[in-house]
């Protein structure tokens, strides 16, 4: 009797902080959890969405002195050059072009070639170091292809890709506490198991028999 007098305070313990860590994980990743779903479900029918791209497309003209220092530049480059920044002002000002600073720059001995990738979409920024033209072309693929790549992690950067580390880490925890408080109550709930099988079974028979047959 003693020792069931013990565990029983132990158990109540133990299910309320496993509660407790459970709802806060699933408040945190509420959200997330919903973004994924739904654009787990739009990329695994990414052919039957029709998306329209928007492609907006510029040109323009560098004045002589803009591409003498791009030409000396060129010349100097390392493997981490960028643009001169009174290049990189005009581009912006001229063209209407939003460059970071540290934007990648992909030299040769024609043209310096700015990819310019993003969530949703993709641009580029073309300079050549003869003429001085200068071609600028941006494709916007829209919400939806933009959200697909919010969850493929695509051209995101570090602090998004930073983000679904800690997002992962909060669902295996959401996951993990659920496990435990099922393997709590299970007992009394005879099905717990079975279900927990199945979830397991089908997606692995799935896998093994249907996938890539």
């Amino acid at each position: 009797m003693k020792a069931a007098s013990t565990k029983a305070p132990q158990r109540a313990y133990w299910l309320k902080t496993l509660h407790e860590w459970h709802w806060i994980s699933s408040a945190i990743c509420l959200i997330g959890l919903l973004l994924f779903a739904v654009t787990g479900i739009t990329l695994n029918h990414a052919g039957q969405i029709e998306s329209k791209p928007v492609v907006v497309s510029r040109e323009g003209q560098l004045p002589q002195p803009l591409v003498d220092a791009l030409v000396n530049a060129q010349a100097r480059q390392t493997e981490d050059a960028r643009l001169p920044e009174p290049v990189r002002a005009w581009v912006q000002s001229e063209m209407q072009v939003q460059l970071g600073r540290n934007a990648a720059v992909e030299w040769n001995a024609e043209e310096a070639y700015v990819p310019m990738p993003r969530p949703g979409g993709d641009a580029w920024l073309r300079l050549d170091l003869q003429s001085g033209g200068v071609e600028y072309e941006s494709t916007d693929r829209g919400w939806i292809s933009y959200l697909n790549d919010l969850h493929k992690g695509r051209n995101t950067g570090v602090a998004w890709s930073l983000f679904l580390d800690v997002f992962a880490v909060g669902c295996l925890l959401f996951a993990v506490t659920g496990l435990l408080i099922l393997k709590m109550h299970a007992l009394r709930r005879p099905l717990t198991w079975p279900m927990v099988g199945l979830g397991l079974v089908i997606p692995a028979l799935l896998a093994l028999l249907l996938v890539g047959h």
